[in-house]
């Protein structure tokens, strides 16, 4: 197992990145992000030539460093080019068998699920986590469908044992239903990149998903040591 993999089980905030929606570019972003604490970020770029898309993953993957996990959106090849820590792919993107032949075992890839069955699939199939989405209704992606709520988290987490990554719609004020239901982290793109101070914005949702986590712990830890 690699570092980078060992780092998935620290990891809250992640972020993905969006051009269309960045207000200071997609490297003013990462550096924030990752300056804020943030752990993982997944480059998504859909509309820039191989060349360009090279050039710009292997700046992230500069200031990603040994700090954060460097994932690349659907696209293997500049993942490759760039030996970047892995891919997120989608349902309709490259089979997860075969992405997994090519990058090998050491590499992280994240698959994108809609339901239960899906998730158990990509965790057969070898994934290293999934991101399960839309949680709430989202315009950040036009195809994402309906929000399929913060409950169905723990339905998902129920059937599989990989972490889960919650996306689509997720803002500060919804986000605390989304880690008491279990997923592991989240996305928050719009919340985030749209916004005038990302750094501030990844800081304050790490601290949210951190107190909700030893909340819902020193919770547990109470529940089990005044079992009758």
């Amino acid at each position: 197992m690699s570092n980078k993999k060992e780092l998935l089980s620290k990891i809250d905030f992640y972020l993905v990145t969006d051009s269309g929606l960045s207000k200071k570019g997609t490297l003013s972003d990462v550096l924030d992000a990752v300056s804020a604490g943030c752990r993982i970020v997944q480059y998504r770029e859909k509309n820039k030539s191989t060349k360009d898309l090279i050039t710009e993953a292997s700046q992230i993957k500069a200031i990603c460093g040994d700090d954060a996990i460097f994932l690349v959106n659907d696209r293997i090849d500049v993942a490759l080019a760039v030996n970047a820590d892995g891919v997120h792919l989608g349902q309709n993107d490259m089979p997860l068998d075969i992405a997994r032949a090519i990058l090998g075992n050491d590499k992280i890839i994240g698959i994108t699920v809609h339901d239960i069955n899906e998730a158990i699939k990509a965790e057969n199939g070898g994934a290293d986590y999934v991101g399960l989405g839309p949680i709430f209704e989202t315009s950040t992606k036009s195809d994402a469908g309906k929000g399929i709520g913060p409950k169905s988290i723990k339905d998902v987490k129920n059937a599989i044992h990989i972490p889960i990554v919650a996306i689509g719609g997720i803002t500060k004020d919804n986000c605390i239903s989304v880690i008491e239901n279990g997923a592991f982290g989240l996305v928050a793109i719009s919340a985030v990149v749209c916004s005038n101070d990302v750094k501030q914005e990844t800081k304050d949702f790490i601290n949210i998903i951190r107190k909700t986590r030893s909340r819902i712990s020193s919770f547990n830890n109470f529940d089990i040591h005044h079992e009758v």
